[in-house]
């Protein structure tokens, strides 16, 4: 069942897309495709969403979208180094306009003291302006950081179009 906050911010998404004429792809690690699933939910995504790149696994990043091995093993899969690879990445392989990332840790395991569980990187690239990086560290279960990924990766892209 759809989280109707995201499905809201999942539908002015493609509004804003849609206004601004923009085509829209996703890279996405550890929500495993759940952004572009809020996306095509939405009818008349079809004339945004150009394509959605799960990357779960280091060579899928490297792979699909050519984020650099080195920098996966220098940095980490969940770095800003990597989230921003991977927004570069989706862009150069798609006719989008606009690319967003997203690799995280969203347990129970995996986290370290230097990257716990919740920590996400997101990374947003367009062809007009400069990539952008940030990350957030969520609270919760491994749904709820997945479902705060997916809603902040939404406004985001709404914050690059505004």
């Amino acid at each position: 069942m759809l989280n109707n906050e995201i499905l809201t911010h999942a539908i002015k998404t493609i509004e804003i897309c849609k206004k601004a004429d923009w085509k829209l792809s996703t890279v996405e690690s550890c929500t495993g495709g759940l952004i572009t699933a809020y996306l095509t939910s939405v009818s008349g995504s079809s004339d945004v969403v150009d394509r959605g790149f799960t990357t779960y696994s280091n060579e899928a990043k490297n792979e699909l979208v050519g984020v650099p091995l080195e920098t996966i093993k220098r940095y980490g899969a969940v770095s800003e180094q990597v989230a921003q690879a991977m927004a570069e990445g989706g862009l150069k392989n798609s006719v989008s306009d606009i690319a967003i990332s997203v690799t995280g840790i969203a347990g129970p395991g995996g986290g370290t003291t230097e990257k716990p569980v919740g920590l996400v990187h997101f990374g947003c690239a367009t062809r007009l302006k400069d990539t952008l990086t940030f990350h957030e560290i969520f609270e919760g279960d491994r749904e709820e950081v997945r479902s705060k990924t997916v809603l902040m990766a939404l406004k985001l892209v709404q914050k690059a179009l505004i």
